[in-house]
């Protein structure tokens, strides 16, 4: 019988760990499933949609770091990576790769519950949703929608879309980013006045976030990341997005 409890994939190469975790998750009123490897987490995912990934960043065979840029790349899945160390660099490196939030060991089990459902509430999720199935190929009548170069963003349903279609992967900070530039072109924003766009997000705000988020965008919308010509680096005084902005 189909459970309509949001699903979870754990991912740790520790059995007693994912174990745990799946206990606690369960106990919670979550469904989940474990994978010990990244090879067993994309035929896990191959099989199944998952509301959620807790993903161990230090994994054995293949580290969390590759995993995680290799689903970022191919599914908009909300990312919880767990961390056996609490150096700031190594933070700042999972908002590198987009990981939605980050938990340090030790943790609790109550802390571990509040930052799952606080990721899904921020994706919206339905207990039936299905983060990691295709994107949907036009958006549904009466979306708010504003257009920039090739890029469509639907504001309604939250997603980015390329001329073709097909969805862009963004992690919800990437995207109220995004939405602030596209809601007022021109302006030149200061990297507080963003951190304040992407404050609501339940994680620690460091010094580079900004910045790293920039370069995320940069990477997944310009046609020359170097050369950005959609977010624009205002120097001494923060970023303005240059592009022509119009509703369809």
């Amino acid at each position: 019988m189909e459970t309509s409890r949001p699903h979870v994939l754990v991912v740790d190469d520790e059995p007693d760990m994912v174990a745990l975790l799946q206990d606690v998750l369960r106990r919670a009123g979550f469904e989940a499933d474990g994978a010990g490897c990244g090879d067993d987490a994309r035929r896990a995912m191959a099989n199944r949609s998952y509301a959620l990934m807790l993903l161990d960043l230090r994994l054995k065979a293949e580290d969390g770091l590759t995993l995680a840029r290799q689903m970022r790349q191919s599914s908009p899945i909300p990312i919880i990576m767990i961390s056996g160390s609490s150096d700031e660099t190594d933070r700042v490196l999972l908002l590198e790769l987009a990981a939605d939030d980050f938990l340090i060991k030790p943790f609790s089990s109550r802390e571990l519950i509040a930052r799952v459902r606080a990721v899904l509430r921020r994706y919206d999720l339905s207990p039936q949703a299905a983060v990691a199935t295709p994107a949907r190929t036009t958006a549904a009548a009466g979306n708010e929608r504003l257009q920039f170069g090739d890029w469509t963003l639907d504001l309604t349903e939250r997603e980015l879309h390329r001329a073709d279609g097909s969805l862009c992967a963004l992690t919800q900070a990437e995207f109220r980013l995004l939405e602030a530039f596209v809601r007022q072109p021109r302006r030149i924003w200061t990297r507080d006045q963003l951190l304040e766009q992407t404050r609501s997000l339940d994680t620690e705000v460091f010094d580079r976030t900004i910045d790293v988020l920039i370069l995320r965008l940069r990477r997944k919308i310009e046609p020359n990341p170097k050369h950005p010509s959609f977010i624009c680096t205002e120097r001494g005084m923060g970023y303005l997005f240059s592009a022509d902005v119009t509703r369809p």
